[in-house]
């Protein structure tokens, strides 16, 4: 699938989406929809819902509730194929050990039926990791490239990375994650990222989801989310019902109050008090602060396509 083919598509598509864990609901109500060629960056705490919601993506995890779609086939768990449609990279590496790089190699070939030998060796070539290496004796971060190399020669159109670079140094990081953009660049891949490193999604992503007690917070292209809230530093005193905008977050001092609203510039500009002050919001400050919010009532709603704001506090149960 090239970038053509997936110009203007649907690459993932969520509705109601929910796991279940016995009692506990991992993931609630998720709704949400990824336009193709995206580079998602998903971040969340432990516990927040992440890694239940790609194994549901990758077919590994059947849905209790709801549906999911990848470039508009239904993912079911445990098919075929919807573990061909999308390429893998796990945090932990699951790559056996006593394999040389090659054995891992002929076993992605023997299970992938798009799979593109080129790719993988090519990757090892430019990388100076011999093929007959035993896995068991290469570094944290030429494990990390093994995996990549093998998500890549699948040829499929998604790629999920869940923490792929958690267990590596800074140096080794950033040269996971430049690789990884030089091989999607082009290439037509919708790319879904999971990190708790918010400086490492605001460098590589253009969409964004936060997902917080099992629910969905915040979903969007970055730039129109940041466009979409601002920062007021108001006098302490000051009552959220005279705030022009949906609060998000606040942060009270003896005299002052900061406070992330989601607002236009218009909306803000037709209600500005003399002794108030404005700022634009950043990247982190924006995720922190729907992180933070507390976890009650209803699933917070999705308002970069389209929903009803969620209010100063949002529900929820969490795994």
């Amino acid at each position: 699938m090239t970038q053509d083919d997936t110009a203007g598509t649907v690459a993932l598509r969520t509705t109601g989406l929910s796991k279940r864990y016995g009692h506990v609901w991992g993931l609630r109500d998720c709704t949400l929809t990824v336009p193709a060629g995206a580079i998602v960056g998903l971040v969340g705490p432990n516990g927040a819902g992440k890694t239940t919601l790609l194994e549901m993506v990758i077919g590994l995890l059947k849905p209790t509730e709801g549906q999911i779609e990848v470039f508009g086939h239904t993912a079911q768990a445990n098919t075929a194929g919807t573990l061909a449609r999308v390429g893998y990279v796990a945090q932990s590496h699951p790559l056996y050990p006593d394999f040389s790089v090659a054995d891992m190699f002929h076993l992605g070939q023997a299970m992938n039926p798009n799979w593109d030998s080129g790719i993988a060796v090519a990757r090892m070539e430019a990388l100076d990791t011999p093929l007959k290496r035993k896995v068991k004796n290469l570094s944290g971060g030429q494990q990390a490239q093994v995996s990549l190399a093998m998500a890549l020669a699948k040829r499929a159109p998604l790629l999920v990375l869940d923490e792929p670079v958690a267990s590596l140094d800074p140096v080794a990081r950033l040269e996971f994650m430049r690789e990884v953009m030089a091989q999607v660049a082009g290439g037509g891949h919708t790319v879904i990222m999971a990190s708790h490193v918010v400086s490492e999604l605001e460098r590589f992503c253009d969409f964004l989801v936060v997902l917080a007690h099992g629910h969905v917070q915040l979903v969007g292209p970055v730039d129109d989310l940041l466009e979409g809230h601002q920062l007021l530093t108001v006098p302490r005193m000051t009552p959220d019902a005279d705030l022009p905008g949906t609060l998000v977050h606040r942060t009270d001092s003896d005299r002052h109050s900061s406070v992330l609203l989601r607002t236009t510039l218009a909306a803000l500009a037709a209600r500005m008090r003399p002794d108030w002050r404005t700022g634009s919001a950043g990247f982190e400050e924006l995720v922190l602060a729907y992180l933070q919010r507390p976890a009650k009532g209803k699933n917070s709603s999705n308002p970069a396509q389209g929903a009803e704001p969620p209010g100063p506090t949002t529900k929820v149960m969490s795994r």
